[in-house]
């Protein structure tokens, strides 16, 4: 398999950090809507660490990506797209992009003004991005929890965009993607 991407396919690295924050992200949706109604206890502390961690990884692979996608230019269009399929497919790409750095960023954000520490995996503590501000608390898990809810809608959009090309255009949309 190619590591770098062509004109038809992406490479290993791409579709490896593809799926990997897919299943990730689905993930800390999933969890998060969870922990939301948990009780406070250790426990619910123990999944909020877990959250966070995961969260800050998912920051960290999403520059890896954008990163990796600036030095690999995509593979080009799928023939027989329009214009405005393929200016759709680039907006909601950079919508995804924007929204999975903001996510992270909001929950680092929400913790800072919430004064607990982001520790990632008990391995470091990242610097608080504001002093504690009770007042703010709310505000930004409004942010969170909304942005969240637009990466999700976004993501199945997408997902049902690629499931479209592959079962019903039977073009090579999903495949370039896959392994």
């Amino acid at each position: 398999m190619q590591m770098r991407n062509s004109a038809t396919s992406y490479g290993l690295p791409s579709k490896i950090l593809h799926w990997l924050m897919a299943v990730l992200i689905v993930g800390l949706f999933a969890v998060g809507l969870y922990m939301a109604d948990l009780e406070m206890s250790p426990d619910k502390l123990k999944i909020y660490g877990l959250h966070k961690s995961i969260g800050i990884t998912v920051l960290a692979l999403v520059i890896v990506r954008l990163v990796w996608r600036l030095s690999n230019p995509v593979p080009e269009s799928a023939p027989g797209l329009s214009k405005l399929e393929n200016s759709a497919a680039t907006a909601a790409h950079y919508a995804l992009y924007a929204l999975i750095f903001l996510i992270p960023i909001s929950g680092w954000l929400m913790s800072s003004y919430a004064g607990f520490p982001v520790s990632v995996f008990g391995l470091f503590t990242l610097p608080p991005l504001a002093a504690p501000d009770k007042a703010m608390v709310d505000e930004i898990k409004e942010w969170h929890e909304s942005l969240a809810w637009m990466v999700i809608l976004l993501a199945a959009a997408h997902a049902g965009a690629a499931l479209y090309h592959h079962f019903i255009r039977k073009d090579n949309v999903l495949r370039r993607m896959w392994f």
